[in-house]
């Protein structure tokens, strides 16, 4: 894996995303809901050689036009003091890396209809969109190898019952089941409980296709002479297959992980852009491009689509070159 250069690449650019939804409220110099009625659709702010930016006003009431004024200038800060934060939901601080001192605003990325900071919703928006994908695949693969090695080593009508149930959750357009697991829960769920939502749903549909690919491994396995004198030597079943059979799957599991991720963020992303999701003022990548899906606002206000965008494009692409690295150093 380390011989690929571009695997490797995506294997660093893959911890550093995750490093920065970590370390988001440090790293984020305005809280995810801090507004600004000053300053609605407030372009990016550009920062100048010397660390610093220029201050803004309003250039006429009620239009979201804004002009520099004249000398005044507002030197970046590093290590400030602003809005309360949890490290891990444990470590309280108020502490983030950088900031400019009142009235004025940075805006790295610009603002969005509401004056919040896009660049601040961003990294917030990270902890949301790149953990889904995380605890549904630990959930949906969790399910997916045990009852497809279940049913491929008892057979009979285990094998059966487990197959046809699989076969018939396939058999639904994923897009639709999608859908309508997410009407089951009401419209305005909190944050909170609308991204536990959003797990539970992705991992229900996710786990069939692994179930019939692990049944299949499973058969051609539990045969070979290692598992027979695991057998002959008294072992039960349950310890047979987890001790014996399973781990032998481990290195198609661990890419089939890997390039599922990137489907349950779009699958996180489908939903908070229909509004199913992740609600405001809480942020993800998908709620930040739904607020970017009117003409007006992609004419005159880009930034609000390409911030988000990016972020998605990047991400998914780089979990498909490390899938596509770790598949030639594990399957030669």
């Amino acid at each position: 894996l380390r011989a690929n250069r571009v695997g490797s690449a995506a294997a660093v650019v893959l911890v550093a995303l995750y490093a920065i939804a970590a370390l988001a409220p440090f790293l984020a110099p305005y809280d995810e809901g801090d507004m600004d009625r000053q300053r609605f659709f407030h372009p990016p702010t550009p920062v100048h050689a010397g660390g610093w930016v220029e201050v803004t006003r309003p250039a006429a009431a009620g239009v979201n036009a804004y002009e520099t004024v004249p000398g005044a200038r507002a030197p970046l800060r590093w290590f400030v003091k602003g809005a309360p934060w949890k490290f891990l939901g444990v470590l309280p601080s108020d502490r983030h890396l950088f900031g400019v001192d009142a009235p004025a605003r940075v805006y790295l990325f610009g603002a969005d209809a509401m004056g919040r900071d896009v660049f601040s919703r961003l990294l917030y928006g990270a902890q949301v969109s790149l953990t889904v994908g995380l605890v549904g695949i630990a959930i949906s693969f969790t399910l997916g190898l045990l009852l497809g090695g279940v049913a491929g080593y008892f057979g009979g009508w285990v094998d059966t019952l487990v197959m046809r149930f699989t076969e018939l959750l396939l058999s639904i357009p994923g897009l639709y089941l999608i859908l309508a697991l997410r009407g089951i829960f009401p419209a305005t769920l909190p944050s909170r409980q609308a991204y536990l939502a959003i797990v539970a749903i992705l991992a229900l549909i996710g786990w069939a296709g692994l179930a019939r690919v692990i049944r299949g491994m499973v058969l051609s396995i539990r045969r070979a002479e290692y598992v027979l004198a695991a057998e002959a030597l008294g072992m039960s079943r349950a310890r047979v297959l987890l001790r014996h059979i399973l781990p032998n799957t481990a290195s198609f599991v661990i890419v089939a992980a890997t390039v599922a991720v990137p489907g349950y963020i779009l699958g996180e992303v489908f939903l908070s852009f229909l509004g199913m999701g992740v609600q405001e003022p809480a942020a993800s990548w998908g709620n930040m491009l739904g607020a970017a899906r009117s003409v007006s606002v992609l004419r005159d206000h880009p930034w609000l689509l390409f911030a988000p965008g990016a972020a998605i494009f990047v991400t998914v692409m780089t979990f498909h070159v490390f899938g596509d690295a770790l598949r030639d150093a594990l399957d030669p």
